[in-house]
């Protein structure tokens, strides 16, 4: 490895000018970058991380300005100096540096192909007719592992999967033959397997082209795995700094240790196995099946029937946590849509115990009997950011429920919203403020509180802790445990991450194609699995210990299986 770094950032600081006051969101950070290289910044969300990526090719947005410090490339351009929007800056972007974006959907344009936009980056940086960089488009799809490349550069973002976009987004991000990657967060919204795919690819095409790779993550695992060098961000400083083997073996900060030790918590099974069930199941599932109707198109023919779930069977009973794990597309959510009848089956049955102890036909429900049974049957969403309205407030979030019900309305409607906050580890004082003053995980408790307003028995968590930090998500998944233990709630619990279920979940149903392949207590899933796509599944979790990675060696793992 060489000893210059091709990118050497000393005592970089940014500042954001608000109405108020100067916020530092970037103070006194430093390191180098060489040739061949990993370095992952890592650190919990607003620690700065992605705004210091951002100023390294001169795209902090205003207010804000990189107000000291360098940025120098090893020829001894100093970026931090280079005029905003100027050609010498973008002589930089995509040429010396490229920049893969953590949320695909968001940063490709959905009625551009997607050969058309990677051809635009492609024409930017060489001086090439539209034949020639059609043909270029068609070697860098290929380089990263798209099939036909030549067939899928004609077709648009919404006909990829999430794991090809960012595939196409890689592609695009080597369209200039950069020198430095940065990748900002590149599988946050992908699945386990997808996700070590795409790290093994940018792990490949840097051995291939001897890039530096500067990778930005909250999760300590995927550092394990993939990192050479290892920098720690929190409140827009570096707290620590060193090789990855120094950083998980022998760190010295305490919040290193904290963001370890929230990781290593999610390798072990949290809950013990329940003991054989005598009572009968809370909510029954068998040959449950969902097939989507094609649709006509305004042009051309109309799509075909797609099946989406097949053959599906399982129990739940009062006060256990079954997980329902599988990739994207694997048909989790539409069972948890079914079962909390948003959507029809095409066959099979769904039976609810209700608080009488008569069994319930869910598919013969009527308008008032669906209303009863959603009263125990709430649903805590993925994104706390978006299934909280930001025109109302905690008060009006929590409360609607009770409201809609006719429960309780005026200072009842106060006491038990206030009741709901400190349950869910929140100060009643806060009902009165939006959610735009509240951190990730304090809105996912505040979604908790609504969905616990009704006094619910099953409780269906679809991913509802995959876009936290790693600490804050042991957080969110030690509170539940807390309120399944107070309150017996029953929990469908649906995950993409193994290691989430592993901890949560006394029993995992395994699904691969609308299937369930494999179903049984955790620990023995986890530790035995039968089946060679639960072998698949498991090889794919980052494991944080870089003496024992599981993603470099999850081929070897799976064809063994």
């Amino acid at each position: 490895m060489a000893t210059e770094p091709l990118l050497s950032v000393r005592d970089l600081s940014i500042d954001f000018a608000l109405r108020t006051h100067i916020l530092h969101a970037v103070r006194g950070v430093n390191f180098d970058l060489r040739h061949g290289q990993t370095m992952c910044l890592v650190g919990e969300s607003g620690s700065g991380k992605s705004v210091t990526a951002r100023a390294l090719l001169g795209l902090v947005d205003r207010p804000g300005r990189i107000s000291r410090g360098t940025i120098r490339l090893h020829d001894g351009i100093d970026i931090a100096r280079l005029r905003p929007g100027g050609r010498a800056i973008r002589r930089v972007r995509g040429r010396r540096i490229g920049l893969v974006f953590q949320e695909p959907m968001s940063s490709l344009s959905p009625v551009h192909t997607i050969g058309a936009q990677i051809a635009e980056a492609v024409r930017l940086h060489r001086r090439l007719d539209r034949r020639a960089a059609r043909a270029r488009v068609a070697e860098l799809l290929r380089a990263v592992e798209i099939a036909s490349p030549e067939e899928m550069l004609d077709r648009y973002t919404f006909e990829f999967s999430g794991g090809m976009r960012q595939r196409a987004m890689i592609a695009m991000a080597l369209a200039g033959e950069p020198e430095v990657l940065i990748a900002d967060e590149p599988t946050t919204a992908l699945d386990v397997t997808t996700q070590a795919e795409i790290l093994d690819l940018i792990k490949r095409l840097q051995i291939e082209r001897g890039m530096a790779v500067l990778l930005i993550t909250h999760d300590m695992g995927i550092v394990a795995e993939v990192a050479d060098q290892v920098a720690v961000m929190r409140f827009g400083r570096i707290v620590e700094q060193g090789s990855v083997e120094r950083i998980f073996y022998d760190a010295e900060h305490a919040y290193t240790r904290r963001l370890l030790g929230a990781t290593r918590k999610l390798e072990r099974t949290g809950v013990a196995p329940r003991k054989s069930e005598v009572s009968p199941p809370i909510l029954s599932v068998r040959g449950l099946g969902k097939v989507f109707e094609g649709r006509r198109r305004m042009f051309g023919r109309a799509t075909s029937p797609v099946r989406a779930v097949s053959d599906v069977s399982f129990d739940l009973f009062e006060g256990e946590s079954l997980g329902i794990v599988g990739e994207s597309g694997s048909g989790k959510t539409t069972v948890g849509r079914m079962v909390l009848r948003i959507i029809d089956p095409s066959e099979g049955s769904i039976r609810y115990r209700d608080r009488d102890g008569a069994s319930v036909d869910l598919c013969a429900l009527g308008r008032e009997g669906r209303r009863a049974y959603h009263r125990d049957v709430r649903l805590v969403f993925q994104d706390p950011f978006a299934s909280l309205n930001p025109r109302l407030n905690v008060k009006q979030i929590v409360g609607e429920p009770l409201l809609i019900a006719g429960i309780a309305n005026g200072r009842a409607l106060d006491r038990r919203v206030a009741e709901l906050l400190d349950m869910v580890g929140l100060d009643p004082l806060a009902m009165e403020r939006y959610p735009h003053a509240f951190s990730g995980g304090q809105r996912q408790r505040i979604g908790i509180a609504r969905a616990l307003a009704l006094d619910p028995r099953i409780i269906i968590a679809d991913e509802a802790t995959s876009a936290l930090d790693v600490s804050i998500r042991s957080q969110i998944l030690d509170l539940l445990i807390g309120l399944q233990a107070r309150l017996g709630l029953s929990f469908l619990f649906i995950a993409h991450d193994i290691s989430v279920v592993r901890y949560f979940c006394h029993r995992v149903a395994v699904m691969h194609r609308g299937r369930i392949v494999e179903i049984g207590d955790t620990a023995t899933i986890c530790s035995r699995p039968a089946e060679p796509y639960t072998k698949s599944l498991i090889s794919a979790v980052p494991n944080p210990d870089p003496r024992a990675k599981r993603m470099l060696n999850r081929h070897r793992f799976t064809a063994a299986a």
